[in-house]
């Protein structure tokens, strides 16, 4: 299906988001009340993973709507690159505010990664969400996250370091940065051959930073999106795999929502599900799917 794509602004606080809208050209009534709104990793920009299910979803014939967060690509907001996963969480209301001032009433929700734990927060408070996919899920508490980052020292660690840029921050205005991605610095946020994010012809495309606040450390590490599962009481379809990041927090995640709910478990890596079409092109079947039978 041919879809036209729109560039909006709406505020999120005191500054304003920029989003792209994809709408689908011959929707009827009912179908034209009906939006999606996607999210994409941590550190990345609208034009990367959210954007590549949105245009999937665009084609399928749903209505859909990306956005950078705050401090990010070209949203204003400041500190630049700070991932405060509370702050993520309130820009996604602000867009699901601004979805319902355009007149959608039937409002869904794709996280893909990390922004799936901010998704799934929003919408366990958010009564305008009517339905959540999460695709690849990052879901993590503290336990579970501490062997990715070199165990409870090395979450002790960055959180020492996040609080001592946050104060030098408060103090001067001055962002202490660490690379997104590299596979030289040990410091990286993300240390080592993560080839989607190095391969300029999937994520390493011009829009996108590649950097991070380093007091994005406490916030980061100390989200929890399990514990808010038991509040999301919508219908919640999950695409996953048993080789991809934080398996056990997606399970305990989905084991503990009350509503109807279903999972796919399929094979691949965390990476595969953000472009390779073995792991999208049934990601995106699921989720349009759900949506279909539940907006």
């Amino acid at each position: 299906m041919i879809f036209t794509t729109t560039r909006v602004r709406f505020p999120s606080g005191s500054d304003v988001l920029v989003g792209d809208l994809h709408q689908p050209q011959g929707q009827d009534t009912e179908s034209a009340t009906t939006i999606v709104i996607v999210t994409g990793s941590w550190t990345t920009v609208k034009e990367q993973q959210a954007d590549f299910y949105a245009r999937r979803l665009a084609a399928a014939g749903l209505t859909t709507l990306v956005f950078d967060f705050r401090g990010f690509g070209q949203s204003e907001g400041n500190p630049r690159c700070w991932e405060n996963p509370a702050r993520k969480v309130e820009d996604i209301h602000a867009a699901v505010s601004f979805a319902a001032s355009q007149g959608y009433t039937r409002i869904g929700a794709l996280g893909i990664c990390a922004s799936a734990g901010y998704q799934a927060v929003n919408a366990a408070d958010d009564q305008r969400v009517c339905s959540l996919a999460l695709v690849a899920p990052w879901l993590h508490n503290r336990e579970l996250v501490a062997p990715y980052y070199g165990g409870e020292a090395g979450v002790s660690d960055r959180i020492d370091m996040s609080r001592a840029a946050a104060a030098r921050y408060a103090e001067t205005g001055e962002v202490s940065y660490i690379p997104a991605i590299s596979t030289t610095d040990e410091s990286a946020a993300m240390f080592g051959p993560f080839d989607y994010y190095l391969d300029p012809q999937r994520g390493d495309i011009p829009e996108w930073d590649k950097q991070i606040a380093v007091m994005s450390w406490e916030p980061w590490l100390t989200f929890n999106p399990i514990d808010s599962a038991s509040k999301v009481t919508v219908p919640v379809h999950m695409v996953h795999s048993r080789d991809g990041a934080v398996p056990d927090g997606a399970q305990l995640f989905f084991d503990a929502l009350p509503g109807p709910k279903h999972i796919d478990w399929l094979p691949g890596t965390q990476l595969d599900f953000y472009d390779q079409p073995a792991q999208v092109d049934p990601a995106v079947a699921a989720v349009v799917e759900h949506f279909r039978h539940t907006l």
